[in-house]
């Protein structure tokens, strides 16, 4: 390991301070413990659907036909592995900011500074596309309302919830997740309305053989299917984000299980279930790139307001996934600026226990991302979700490796169990990243994807740049420091043989 034996500290030194004061309504960092039970759960199951669903799936079910679902529930399986492993680790220590603090914790420093910067450019590119995705939808409705007026709203009204309590945003992220989750039962429900009771202008091809009978299950090849994982996986970022309310939430050590055990389910009901609904309900051969499935199968039912409900559920998906942005980047600049890898000013908290200066900036840079999708071309939204899925992988892959290296001291002894252990341990994490090594490899070979790894090679020069300049003014500091030192001891020698 790259880590000296005093940063391995054991569980009898941290445990108590996580879990402890989860009843004193502050956690170890100074954060207020103000997620309820109620809000953690809504915000697990708000981060299982977002965009990546209401819009992604339309081309990703055009390039595998049926075998989509397949997908989402291959995904899903490594999803719930990635999060059981996270899980384990929670409950070992639960603090905010959990991937950096692992990763610099049981895989060395370098990798809690490059896990951190990295999960923070995810959340800030994901904003800056949400938002700019948000005052499209706002067009939808109001076209002579100019886009950057609605952006610019959004943005600053997301900041004030972000900014006033973390109460404030658990309950508008508990109600972005209710119309989320409440549009989805609605489309399932009706979807089995039609292919039972034969209701709508479709009830008559509606049947559960459209999910083979056109060219079969893998209509376009097993490969072709494979490739659509790299989508597929954009899907589910933001799910670790239970990850990053551990430090905030009232009784992490009940919270947090109940949370993550409960994602099959939502993946099963949410993905697989309705994926299958509409494909069964409508011929996968109908569904094309650059729509919404949910819009095309309900207006092929003959739902005149269709278009307008799933825009406002897309509104809402966005939205909710720029809160998340605000939310998790104040809390990683402040895990970094705690660890000397970040400004001081970004360590700081405000009267209501928030990490305003490290939200302020990232919402600065939000903003300068309006500017930037309203300047550049379409194919831009792409290339930011890319550089997304890229970012998620990386932290995705920390999270499995800093669960092995945990394993292996546990093995060893150096550390107590955690209450909360993942099911096949090591081994299981190992597969899963694996999966997410493979996943790598079909975005290097997909000419589009491929974006985000010259973007990634650039932002590897950036941090290890970074880390360098950081290092080096650590070592001038020490040795201006043992310089001081050894001058004091050569004054007190002096003195003496005086």
């Amino acid at each position: 390991m790259e880590k000296g034996t005093d940063s391995m500290v054991s569980v009898e030194n941290r445990q108590p301070e996580g879990v402890g004061e989860a009843a004193s309504g502050q956690s170890e960092e100074g954060y207020e413990r103000g997620l309820g039970s109620r809000q953690v759960q809504m915000i697990a199951i708000g981060g299982a659907i977002g965009v990546g669903l209401f819009m992604g799936a339309g081309a990703n079910i055009a390039k595998a036909g049926p075998s989509i679902i397949l997908m989402y529930a291959l995904a899903g399986v490594v999803i719930f592995l990635i999060m059981r492993a996270l899980g384990e680790l929670l409950l070992y220590r639960p603090i905010s900011g959990s991937f950096a603090e692992y990763a610099r914790e049981f895989i060395g420093p370098f990798f809690g500074f490059a896990t951190g910067w990295t999960y923070w450019l995810l959340w800030v590119v994901t904003g800056m596309a949400e938002l700019t995705a948000a005052a499209i939808y706002i067009h939808f409705w109001f076209p002579v309302i100019p886009q950057w007026v609605s952006a610019l709203v959004f943005l600053v009204v997301l900041f004030g919830v972000n900014l006033i309590s973390v109460k404030i945003f658990g309950e508008v992220e508990f109600w972005f997740s209710m119309i989320k989750v409440t549009a989805i039962v609605g489309m399932i429900v009706i979807g089995l309305g039609v292919l039972t009771l034969g209701f709508s202008e479709v009830g008559d091809t509606a049947s559960a053989t459209n999910l083979y009978a056109h060219d079969g299950v893998f209509p376009n090849g097993i490969g072709s299917s494979l490739m659509t994982l790299q989508g597929v996986m954009f899907a589910y970022l933001a799910v670790e984000l239970v990850g990053v309310t551990a430090g905030e939430s009232e009784n992490p050590e009940k919270t947090l299980p109940k949370a993550i055990n409960t994602l099959p389910l939502r993946i099963v009901f949410f993905y697989v279930g309705s994926l299958a609904i509409i494909l069964a309900v409508v011929k996968w051969t109908e569904f094309s790139e650059g729509e919404s499935p949910f819009v095309h199968a309900f207006s092929e039912m003959g739902i005149p307001l269709a278009a307008g409900i799933v825009n406002f559920v897309v509104l809402t998906a966005a939205l909710s996934s720029c809160n998340s942005g605000m939310y998790s980047t104040g809390r990683m600049l402040r895990d970094l600026a705690s660890n000397k890898q970040a400004p001081k000013i970004f360590g700081r908290l405000n009267s209501r226990k928030s990490p305003a200066f490290g939200i302020t900036a990232s919402v600065a840079l939000m903003g300068i991302g309006v500017v930037l999708n309203y300047l550049v071309p379409e194919k831009a939204f792409g290339y930011v979700t890319s550089v997304a899925t890229a970012a998620g992988i990386w932290t995705w892959m920390m999270i499995l490796i800093s669960h092995i290296r945990y394993r292996r001291a546990l093995a060893a002894g150096e550390l107590r169990r955690s209450p909360f252990p993942a099911p096949g341990g090591a081994v299981a994490s190992t597969i899963a990243l694996l999966f997410l090594v493979m996943v790598a490899g079909f975005i290097a070979y997909d000419p589009e994807a491929r974006v985000s790894l010259y973007v990634g090679a650039s932002w590897a020069v950036l941090l290890v740049g970074g880390w360098l300049k950081l290092r080096g003014g650590e070592q001038q500091t020490d040795a201006q420091g043992q310089a001081v030192e050894s001058e004091a001891r050569a004054a007190d020698r002096s003195s003496v043989s005086k």
